[in-house]
């Protein structure tokens, strides 16, 4: 059993489930930015997760380098942050500096109670990988006082 293998899918996971937490809380912070640098309202963004092969993670480099019969594990990364596609929800408000001709102003389409569930579940995943880094280094500890 490949324990340091394990830590560090722990690890890719931990790194990928804080990034998602920071994108929820830019998409909470900036739920009534009308106006951004590109000059449209802001847009929503998703994070998109892929599974990293073990060939591309130091550890699985190393293991086939020196030959070693434990199969390397692999991991998770964020591949990409996109915007949201879907169209910005228009409000009457005339008095808005934003405001069209017709008095209506783009407002992000960010509901807040679907990104405090993006924001629990980034938060759930990130307290369970870390309860297994904790669990893996107890196992390596107990390891080594079964040795001495």
């Amino acid at each position: 059993m490949n324990l340091f293998g394990a830590m560090e899918v722990s690890g890719s996971a931990l790194e990928a489930e804080r990034i998602r937490a920071e994108v929820v809380a830019a998409n909470m912070a900036n739920a009534e930015t009308t106006r951004t640098a590109d000059g449209g309202p802001y847009r929503r963004q998703h994070v998109v997760f892929t599974a990293t092969a073990p060939q591309q993670t130091f550890a699985g480099q190393f293991l086939r380098q020196s030959g070693a019969s434990d199969p390397p594990l692999g991991g998770v990364r964020v591949s990409a942050v996109v915007a949201d596609t879907g169209s910005p929800l228009r409000r009457y408000d005339p008095g808005h500096p934003d405001a069209d001709s017709d008095g209506y102003v783009s407002y992000p389409d960010i509901n807040p109670l679907t990104e405090m569930v993006d924001l629990m579940g980034a938060t759930r995943a990130y307290g369970l990988n870390s309860s297994a880094v904790q669990a893996e280094k107890g196992m390596l500890s107990t390891s080594l006082d079964i040795l001495k």
